[in-house]
């Protein structure tokens, strides 16, 4: 586990988050697209962040995918993780992102928003928690209440997971069957 934050205001922001919506290319992976000789593409996806995708489910934080791309690869491992929300082709995030709560009955404030370019960067001045990855443009940086020490498609969703989980007091919880 990494070690925790210690930004108070940030560490209180995570501390209220119901939802954790992402990015694919960028965030779940390293942002390159792969095509195969034949025009199919392929993607890397982090084993780790997918586990730090369940542990957060297991406690009790939902997650949501919300990209600008039609991927058939992204698809599959959000199916995969049994992720309860798939958005793909989606131009407006934040829009999305409003229309989701809404339906969940959720608040804005519930929702952490992980993105790394531009088309993220309105849903992550619009929600409770706002993350980027460090090879991010300085300006969603500038945006973010937390930038990953892990870059996209290395860890760096795995480690948002458990700093959500940590404010929360749910991390030793959903860590502990793995001790015994």
């Amino acid at each position: 586990m990494n070690p925790m934050p210690t930004d108070p205001s940030m560490l209180a922001r995570a501390a209220g988050i119901r939802l954790l919506c992402l990015d694919v290319d960028g965030v779940l992976t390293d942002g390159r697209l792969y095509f195969l000789s034949d025009g199919v593409e392929a993607k890397s996806f982090n084993i780790r962040d997918g586990l730090g995708l369940k542990l957060l489910r297991a406690a009790g934080i939902g997650t949501a995918i919300l990209t600008g791309r039609r991927s058939p690869a992204a698809r599959a491992r959000a199916a995969e993780l049994g992720l309860e929300h798939y958005f793909e082709g989606v131009e407006d995030k934040r829009a999305s992102a409003e229309r989701l709560a809404r339906e969940l009955g959720l608040p804005l404030q519930a929702l952490a928003a992980m993105g790394d370019d531009l088309p993220d960067l309105p849903l992550m001045r619009a929600c409770g928690l706002a993350l980027t990855v460090p090879d991010a443009p300085d300006l969603l940086k500038h945006h973010a209440h937390y930038v990953t020490r892990q870059a996209g498609g290395q860890g760096a969703v795995r480690e948002a997971c458990e700093m959500i989980m940590q404010a929360q007091g749910r991390l030793d919880d959903v860590v502990r069957g793995y001790l015994t």
